[in-house]
């Protein structure tokens, strides 16, 4: 099992109010790298776009525990299955979100994918601070 975890950032701002927006998948196309995306489309339970150079991805709503955890996990237009958990811990009205990934890749995949994956989530990451920060 592949494990890949984004930086952890703060932002001065409820867990519920972050949980609100990342749960509507139509928001989600704020957090990826502008100029590197397209094909974007979103129906506000799930989403799909094409990475440049990379694979068409897609994500949909599976569940969670408001305002801690939202799930999703890898629609059929993904390459490969996958689930991409948003952990969001609330302290003193400060929140710590980040987010989990957790694939079954084989070594040549993994190999591939780690990096630019690990790239991405950490933008999103940053991302989500820029928005609400």
């Amino acid at each position: 099992m592949t494990r890949l975890e984004s930086k952890h950032v703060e932002i001065a701002k409820p867990a519920q109010t972050l949980y609100d927006f990342v749960q509507d998948m139509n928001n989600f196309q704020q957090l990826l790298p502008e100029g590197r995306i397209s094909e974007w489309k979103s129906d506000g339970t799930s989403c799909s776009f094409k990475v440049q150079g990379a694979a068409t991805i897609g994500l949909q709503l599976d569940g969670g525990t408001p305002p801690e955890l939202l799930k999703l996990k890898a629609t059929e237009r993904s390459p490969f299955p996958f689930t991409l958990d948003v952990h969001m811990k609330e302290s003193n009205g400060t929140t710590t979100i980040w987010q989990e990934f957790n694939a079954d890749l084989n070594p040549f995949i993994k190999m591939m994918v780690e990096k630019p994956l690990q790239n991405l989530f950490d933008h999103i990451a940053d991302r989500m601070k820029a928005i609400h920060g």
